[in-house]
């Protein structure tokens, strides 16, 4: 009696999804979410345009898959932040330096998110919103309890103004180092919130 020969069991490339991913934000940055396609982003990070939807059913989830991990990984760092923080003043010095390194590291993936959000579909654009509020939240009560006179309106408006102060840095290309620039736009930030950079956080 013959033997009947196994099938060949699939395995997918643990780093495929990063290569995708990484690759749609890489060309979204230059060209535009219009003016790319599956096949473009398939290409670039080096699988078929058809091997994408093993992992994707659209170029919107792929961007949707691209926010959720940036902002699920701000949300769990300013989580881990203020939970872990000596205390309060330590706490903000952290989650600025965070948003900063975000800014500066990932220009290229805050950039798209800023400039494609609304190609989303309506439902996952307010949910990342959603999750937006709860990261900006960390903020507001860390600086309300270090600044407890303030109003939460008014300590959401200066936590609003430092991070878009920080994220300023993606629409203009400054020359310096990025040490020097995490530096200059870290104590800006410290300065719009009203509390001074700590040095033991």
């Amino acid at each position: 009696m013959s033997e009947v020969a196994e099938e060949p069991v699939r395995t997918r490339d643990p780093a495929r999804k990063e290569r995708i991913l990484s690759a749609a934000a890489d060309l979204v940055a230059r060209r535009g979410y219009h003016a790319v396609a599956m096949a473009d982003i398939g290409a670039a990070a080096g699988v078929t345009g058809s091997a994408i939807y093993r992992h994707f059913e659209s170029k919107s989830a792929v961007l949707v898959a691209l926010f959720d991990r940036v902002i699920d990984a701000l949300l769990s760092n300013a989580g881990r932040i203020v939970e872990e923080a000596a205390e309060e003043r330590a706490a903000l010095t952290l989650l600025v330096r965070d948003q900063v390194s975000f800014a500066i590291d990932d220009r290229e993936v805050l950039q798209v998110y800023m400039r494609e959000i609304n190609n989303l579909p309506d439902e996952d654009r307010r949910r990342l919103r959603r999750k937006q509020r709860l990261y900006l939240e960390e903020w507001v009560h860390v600086l309300g309890e270090l600044r407890p006179g303030l109003l939460d309106t008014e300590a959401r408006a200066l936590v609003h103004a430092a991070i878009g102060g920080i994220q300023s840095v993606l629409h203009y290309r400054s020359g310096l180092p990025d040490d020097r620039l995490a530096e200059l736009v870290t104590g800006a930030a410290h300065a719009t919130l009203g509390v001074p950079v700590t040095s033991t956080a």
